[in-house]
């Protein structure tokens, strides 16, 4: 009989990554071909306005679970290990 225990799900990050930037690419090559300049730049500006509110919000979840952990774990706020 098989194993019942399934093994380790592979990492795909790096391959999303890679597959973000190449749909990103052709969509605005799409944009600039059926648009013009003006709104293939201003969807990269959106775009780019996007990805620093997400790296914004995830610098502060972070901050938010790593106070959350460290008060739990009996240490005061400003103690650094």
């Amino acid at each position: 009989m098989r194993d019942p225990t399934p093994g380790r799900a592979p990492n795909f990050t790096g391959a999303c990554i890679v597959m973000f930037g190449v749909n990103l690419g052709w969509v605005l090559l799409l944009f600039f071909a059926i648009y013009g300049l003006a709104a293939a730049v201003f969807l990269c500006l959106v775009v780019n306005h996007w990805l620093n509110w997400l790296e914004t919000r995830r610098r502060t979840a972070e901050q938010a679970f790593g106070n959350m952990t460290q008060e739990s774990a009996g240490s005061r706020p400003g103690d650094h290990r």
